[in-house]
């Protein structure tokens, strides 16, 4: 799956971003991925609910929010509600993940857990059997267009060993520095939805762009072991 990030994208032409990456041709994006920042757990500000309700309505792709914000125990759930398909927040800001991930799923959302490059995973095992998605960021959050930190790839592992014995049943999702050099590693460790901006939108046709990456992991598996 690919999850092309409007972070990159023209901000007075969201809509026309979303429309770009579907494309005439091809498979298009899985989700459109909408990175929502608050100046305080980042030091970054973007956009907020009211925007991220416009564009739901002008999508009919899966929206998936990640949420980098202080106090998202209070501030997510209005996300579920509005009708964003995947709502992600961080581990490390949260005061209750686990009843979180329930009242995100009450509210019509699936519910994603997002842990830093330097936050482990081992603490938080027990907790990511009450979600959906699991996204490991491969930079640090705030700011699109930073290079691949390839030692995160040893959680995307350990994630996948889990899901793939059963002990979890999640997605795992991965975001930062995802491009035409970096997807093959990152889909080598086990991912199954990458966050791709800069990779999708510099490019002169973002559809065609989200193809090659698909094709690139498509590739993969199909070479012999």
């Amino acid at each position: 799956m690919i999850a092309p990030s409007i972070l990159s994208a023209d901000f007075a032409r969201l809509a026309e971003a979303i429309t770009a990456v579907r494309g005439e041709s091809g498979r298009g994006a899985d989700w459109v991925h909408v990175d929502v920042m608050d100046a305080h757990f980042v030091p970054n500000l973007t956009l907020g609910l009211p925007v991220v309700t416009s564009l739901l309505a002008a999508t009919d792709l899966p929206v998936d929010c990640h949420l980098m914000i202080e106090k998202p125990d209070h501030w997510a759930i209005g996300y579920a509600e509005a009708g964003s398909y995947n709502v992600t927040v961080h581990v490390e800001a949260t005061e209750d993940p686990v009843m979180l991930a329930k009242n995100l799923r009450a509210a019509g959302s699936k519910a994603g857990l997002a842990i830093k490059p330097n936050t482990p995973l081992e603490p938080y095992l027990d907790v990511l059997k009450h979600y959906d998605t699991l996204l490991v960021m491969s930079v640090e959050p705030g700011f699109g267009g930073q290079s691949f930190i390839a030692e995160v790839l040893g959680k995307v592992r350990q994630a996948r060993r889990l899901v793939d014995t059963g002990h979890l049943n999640l997605l795992v999702e991965i975001d930062g520095g995802i491009n035409a050099d970096t997807i093959e590693q990152a889909a080598e460790a086990g991912v199954d939805c990458f966050v791709a901006g800069s990779a999708v939108y510099a490019a002169s046709d973002p559809a065609q762009a989200v193809d090659r990456l698909r094709r690139q992991v498509e590739s993969l598996a199909e070479r012999p072991a």
